[in-house]
This record gives C-alpha cells, structure tokens and sequence, in this order.
C-alpha cells in the first residue's frame, strides 16, 4: 500500500508517522521521570531501561522489516546508524546546558558502567564481521552471546546503582539525582505506566510506516540502503531520544537526559539480535557491505569519547561545552560526509 503512494503524499506519510512517534515520545518523557519518581528506581536507571527501550522501539520495528525483506544493509546500518545519531543528539543537548558541561553536572555511576557496556555490546558485532561466516537455524552465535551480554549487563547496571562502590565529588553544578516531588513515591504507579504502555503502541506503529516508507525511497530513488538507514531511517526514529533529552534536561532531570541516551543506545544493539533472527539467508553480519561497518565503527568511537567525557567531567569546554561533545560532533559529521560523498 504505501508503496503504491504517488512520491509528495509518501513524504507526508513519512513525515506523519515521525511526528507520531516524537509527539508520543514527549509525553513518554514525563511519565517515565513519574515513573521514576514513584518506584524510587532512579533517573539514570528509568531513562536506561524504560524510556531508553521504549523510544528505541520504532528503529527496532525498522531493522526487523529490513531484515525480513531480506535488505540486511538497511537493517544493520539503521541500528547503528541510529546509535551515532543518538550520542551526537547527547552533544546537542550540552549546547542548551548552559550552566555547566553536561557531562559533568549528570555525575552518575550508572551512566558510567552503562557506557562501558555499549563498548562491549559494540564490539560483539565488529567481531562477528571480521570471523568466519557460520549461523545455525540462520542465526550467527554473536546474536546469542549479545543478547546474554546485554540481559547481563541490565542486571549489573542497577546493581552499579543501587550500591555503588564510589561515588562522583559533588560541585555546585552536579546535579542531584532525587524525585523531584518527594510525594510521588507514596503513589501508585498503575496509571502513568498503562499510559506509557499506550505511548509505546504509538511509537511501534510509526516505526512499522517509516520502515516501509524507508524501503520505498531505496528503490523508488535509488539511494544506497546504508544511507537510508544510517542517515535517514536512523535520525528519523532517533528523534525521540533528542526530544526526550532536550526535555528531560530542560526538567533538570539530567541523570534521565544522559542515561536515556546511553541506555537507549545498549537497547538498540538488540536491534542486530532481532535482524539477525528476521535476516532468512544466514548471518546479517556477514551480508553488510563496509560502509555499514563504518557506521558501526563509528558510534564505537563516538562512545568511548562520549564515555572519556563522563570520567573527565570536564566543568567548561569551549562555548561552555565539554571537548568530548565537540569531538563527537566531529567525528559525527566526518562520517556523515563520508558516507555521502565517498
């Protein structure tokens, strides 16, 4: 169906179900900080875990249709791809914390160790594409070991929160993570959850449209699936994540901001693991051409910059942001042109 649209109405479609998905995200934003609040989980561990994994569902909704159609490119450099936009929208949002670099006022050890994870989770894929081309029931071990590695990695992550063994020095310009009503932790949390809930139907829906409507614009315009996933597809489903830390940092909430980012991104490597499994004609990873190595290679770099800033804590950078963000833009922008232009 939506490939039979005539070229001006599929842009307003795909146009549509982005806003759908950014407008949902918005308000998936106010009431995971709610939820937070009210089972006294945490800013860096809801934005990991419950707002991270929701907004991520529309790109996971595009790597499965992908992979199922049998494009394993559009697939994996939409994972990816999605996780370099994701950490440059992080840089963004230093520019609009004008008090301070944000990496140094969202302090957080959860936020650390999460980053260290992605790293991890990063690295399991490059692996995979560098050895040799094996898969049973058309599934490579690496979507076996990611998964676990990601399942364990969640367990430690609130571990890492609720006992940490060091804590960040505190400045004037830390911020605080603590309810911001000391009064919602008395209330339940049945409500704003179900709406959450809602929310995220929303967001899968648009996926499932962009996805289609991503798939079109590679056959119908001839562009490269690398570009339409890693550029187009990718920074379209990642909006949520620079809408909800755009909020969440004008709320203060700046735990939330940071680890929905980082959070998020661990959440969208399990994008391989279910394209893997969607991908019918054995291993995705060894169905990419370079350029999707590229794109993975590069949210690798941008993460242990993005992570080297988190331990700098860094009080003011250039313009007031920290050097990691301007380093993050840039290596953003190289790939960027590269994958344009090369």
């Amino acid at each position: 169906m939506i490939a039979s649209l005539p070229s001006p109405l599929l842009f307003a479609v795909f146009a549509l179900a982005a806003t759908a998905v950014v407008i949902a995200s918005i308000k998936a934003t106010r009431l995971a900080d709610i939820i937070a609040d009210r089972t006294q989980i945490g800013e860096a561990m809801a934005g990991g875990l419950i707002l991270g994994g929701a907004t991520s569902l529309a790109g996971v909704v595009v790597s499965v249709n992908a992979a199922a159609s049998g494009d394993a490119s559009y697939a994996f450099s939409n994972a990816v791809g999605g996780i370099a936009a994701q950490t440059l929208f992080l840089a963004i949002a230093d520019l609009l914390h004008k008090r301070a670099n944000l990496e140094h006022a969202a302090a957080e050890p959860a936020n650390l160790f999460q980053a260290v994870m992605l790293i991890i989770l990063l690295s399991i894929p490059l692996c995979a594409m560098s050895g040799p081309d094996i898969a049973y029931l058309g599934i490579h071990p690496a979507s076996v070991l990611l998964f676990l590695v990601y399942l364990a990695g969640v367990r430690l992550a609130a571990s890492v929160r609720e006992d940490p063994m060091w804590r960040p020095v505190r400045t004037s310009d830390t911020r605080h993570d603590a309810p911001e009503d000391a009064e919602e932790a008395g209330h339940s949390v049945r409500g704003p959850a179900l709406q959450f809930a809602g929310l995220v139907a929303i967001m899968g829906l648009g996926g499932w449209v962009i996805s289609q409507a991503g798939g079109v614009f590679i056959s119908r315009f001839g562009l490269s699936s690398s570009l339409v996933g890693a550029v187009i597809t990718a920074v379209v489903t990642s909006l949520p994540e620079f809408v909800t830390t755009l909020v969440a940092v004008r709320r203060g909430a700046l735990q939330l901001a940071v680890g929905g980012i980082i959070g998020g991104n661990t959440f969208d490597t399990l994008f391989l693991v279910a394209g893997d499994i969607a991908y019918r004609d054995g291993s995705l990873y060894h169905a990419t051409g370079t350029n999707d190595a590229y794109w993975l290679a590069t949210g690798l770099l941008m993460t242990a910059v993005l992570l080297a800033g988190l331990i700098l804590r860094q009080r003011e950078g250039p313009g007031r942001i920290g050097i990691e963000s301007v380093l993050m833009m840039g290596i953003y922008l190289t790939a960027l042109v590269t994958e344009i232009f090369a």
